[in-house]
This record gives C-alpha cells, sequence and structure tokens, in this order.
C-alpha cells in the first residue's frame, strides 16, 4: 500500500505530522510526505518517510481540462497511490489539497482540522493505521549529528529570538536582556537563528553568548537543540523541534496562540507581562523539573 501524508502547515505543521507518519508507516509502503517549501526541511527530519514532493496550493483549481497538464498530478498517478491523510490546521483549508488528490486518483482521502496527536492518530487509525506498540505518540527526529564543535563544550541554554509570528517574541534588546540574565544566572548561552537573521542573533548574543545565526541547516539546528539544557523562543517551529529532540522549552507566546509544544516540561510565558529575570526563573524551574 502506497499512502501521502500530506501537512499545509509549513515547518511546525510537518513536525506536527511526525506522528500519523509513523503510524501509517505500520502498513504502507512507501509513505510519502506532500508539503509546501516551508515545510519540507521538516519533513525530511521525521522518522519513517521515504521521499518528500514540494507542493505549492495554486491560487486557485485548474480547470478539468487542465488538470491532466500539472506534472505532480501526472507524477502522483503514475505512483499510484492508495490513500492520503491531509492535516490542515485552523486557517487551512484542506480543499486544495483534496481536488490534487482527487485528480491524482488517489483511492482514498481523509483530512483533519486538529493537529493535536490523539485528534491526527484518531484520523489515522479510521484509515487502518495504527501506532507500533509502544509509541506514545510524541514528536520525533531522526538522530540529528554531534554538534558540540559549533556550541563548544559544556552545558548551555538556546536562545532563538527570531521566525516567530508576530507578537510571538521580544524586540532584539530584550532578547538580548535575557541573554545577560541567563549569564548573571551561571547558564551559557547559545543563540540560533537562520541565514536571514545573523545581524539579529550577533545583536542579541553580543560578547556574551555563542553566536550561531545562518551556521546551522535544520539537521545541525536540530543536533544543538537536542544537546541544549533548555531552548527560549517565541517561534513555534523551534519550539516543537526542541520538543522532538527531548529538550525542554520556554515560549514566548501571546494569549490565544497555539498549544505548548507536547511531550517536554514546558513555560508559557506572555511577552509583554514578563521580564528577562522572569524567563531566566522559568528556565531554572525547569532544570529543576529535569534533577
Amino acid at each position: 500500500m502506497k499512502a501521502l501524508v500530506v501537512p499545509l502547515d509549513g515547518f511546525t505543521g510537518a513536525l506536527l505530522a511526525g506522528p500519523a507518519v509513523r503510524a501509517v508507516a505500520t502498513r504502507a509502503h512507501p509513505v510519502t510526505v506532500l508539503c509546501g517549501p516551508g515545510g519540507e526541511p521538516a519533513a525530511r527530519l521525521l522518522p519513517h518517510v521515504d521521499d518528500v514532493v514540494v507542493w505549492e496550493p495554486p491560487p486557485r483549481t485548474p480547470e478539468d481540462g487542465r488538470a491532466d497538464d500539472d506534472p505532480l498530478v501526472r507524477r502522483l498517478r503514475n505512483e499510484a497511490y492508495d490513500v492520503a491523510l491531509v492535516l490542515a490546521p485552523g486557517g487551512h483549508s484542506p480543499g486544495p489539497a483534496e481536488q490534487l488528490l482527487l485528480r491524482a486518483r488517489v483511492h482514498r482521502v481523509a483530512a483533519c482540522g486538529d493537529t493535536r496527536p490523539r485528534a491526527v492518530l484518531g484520523t489515522a487509525a479510521a484509515l487502518g493505521f495504527r501506532p507500533r506498540a509502544g509509541d506514545d505518540g510524541r514528536l520525533r527526529v531522526v538522530p540529528p549529528p554531534d554538534t558540540a564543535q559549533l556550541t563548544g563544550a559544556g552545558p548551555y541554554v538556546v536562545v532563538h529570538p527570531g521566525a516567530g509570528p508576530p507578537g510571538h517574541a521580544w524586540d532584539p534588546d530584550h532578547c538580548a536582556a535575557v541573554v545577560s540574565a541567563l549569564a548573571d544566572a551561571g547558564h551559557r548561552v547559545v543563540v540560533t537563528g537562520g541565514p536571514e537573521e545573523s545581524a539579529l542573533t550577533r545583536h542579541v548574543s553580543a560578547d556574551i553568548a555563542v553566536d550561531l545565526g545562518g551556521r546551522t541547516d535544520p539537521r545541525r539546528f536540530a543536533g544543538v537543540l537536542r544537546a541544549a539544557d533548555a531552548v527560549v523562543t517565541g517561534a513555534p517551529g523551534p519550539a516543537h523541534l526542541a520538543a522532538a529532540t527531548g529538550t525542554p522549552v520556554v515560549s514566548l507566546v501571546p494569549p490565544g496562540a497555539p498549544r505548548r509544544p507536547d511531550g517536554v516540561p514546558s513555560v508559557l510565558l506572555a511577552p509583554d507581562a514578563c521580564t528577562a529575570r522572569d524567563v531566566a526563573g522559568a528556565v531554572h524551574r525547569l532544570l529543576d523539573e529535569r534533577t
């Protein structure tokens, strides 16, 4: 049986699809993740993914007469997939994906609008896919590489200041204050960010923290997070990636934001209602819980 898993919410959505991918892989082979460009790096980190196909939903559905001319439709038809699971959290319509799969003649398609593990696994079970014995449904990634050559020796806390939706993170000066507060509390700090955030990470790290801005691809980033004592971020992608590596998270999220990462100790703080000292205190509480 050939199966597709189709997450529609970028990097975070692809990570949250992991438990469903593992369940589907108990009875299907190959398992292909069909996702947008933003989800591809995360999809390639998931266990039991055999292939990743990148697809950007069109602004409108092609006319029926043009469907056969779509290279992706032809590819999916040729692969002859038997079943597909579409994961469309709030704000993402499953319609375009379902139309694509219909044109590609996928035999069975189910959609889930709730990406919490229980809901996703329930939809997968309705298709006949159940987790392996002992699979607790937590987020997971393939084992990342050792990154000690990047972070240096000794324990550390990661501060990831960027890449979050509006309202999810402090401004650079506040993030720099968090780094200073953590250093004053005796923590070694590593600041992370993408290539486009190197100026931000340089400002936030100052002369206090290790600056890894622009120096990690997704696999190395996962390795940096896995080896950390805790992660401080306002971005859902890094927060869930940290959870997938088993690392506690302090999430700076406004009221009404998406839920905290599953499966690891975590603290939620509202960015406009806490200080750098509050963040350092939250990290201290998480580390106390681990001992």
